[in-house]
């Protein structure tokens, strides 16, 4: 009976370190804005096999009126990229990103510097409008998969098509500045004396 259950412990630290697991995050420059501003939303890639990023495609969405534009820059890693564009209402089309690597072939044997697992893919500018409310971002899954990753040492090349992809989210709060909410707050009490 000892023997089974060891037999089951082995089988199951087996399958979690076969396990492949991807990920796309998203990380505000700020968590609040001021009506009419701007910021970016950096989107970095990992993943728990292979050294560097090989490429992939994502969407942005938010399904906000509050953003007015948005647009996209590859990380200079990435030599191979194609830009859908802004789609309008806070939500961006695909965005695809990549690097040539052919292993055992030089000078592409050798992956781009900066694109390390956890390193940067690119960065959205987001310009928001003159409302004030939250804008909820989510990063959208694109076929045929949406992070590639390649171990500079072996060759094998791994993607979110057999592993497990984990999609990032992030909020910004577009917030007016405590001077423009003082002023706001001054207007009422001078409207209140003028209706009395």
């Amino acid at each position: 009976m000892k023997n089974a259950v060891a037999l089951i412990a082995i089988a199951g630290i087996a399958s979690v370190a076969s396990a492949q697991n991807l990920s796309l995050s998203i990380v505000p420059s700020v968590t609040e804005v001021a009506p009419s501003g701007s910021f970016t939303l950096a989107v970095y890639g990992d993943a728990d096999m292979g050294t560097h990023m090989l490429g992939g495609s994502f969407s942005l969405s938010s399904d906000s009126a509050l953003v007015s534009d948005m647009s996209w820059a590859n990380a200079a890693w990435s030599s191979f990229n194609t830009d859908n564009g802004y789609g309008g209402n806070g939500n961006y089309n695909a965005v695809i990103f990549g690097q040539l690597v052919i292993p055992g072939v030089p000078p592409f044997d050798v992956p781009a510097a900066g694109s390390e697992l956890g390193g940067l893919i690119g960065t959205f500018t987001v310009n928001v409008g003159a409302d004030a409310g939250i804008i909820d971002f989510q990063l959208g899954a694109e076929d045929p998969f949406s992070l590639q990753s390649i171990d500079s040492v072996t060759g094998d090349i791994f993607d979110d098509r057999t592993g497990q992809l984990t999609l990032g989210s992030t909020r910004v709060t577009v917030t007016p500045a405590p001077a423009s909410l003082a002023l706001l707050g001054l207007g009422g009490i001078a409207a209140g004396r003028r209706r009395r």
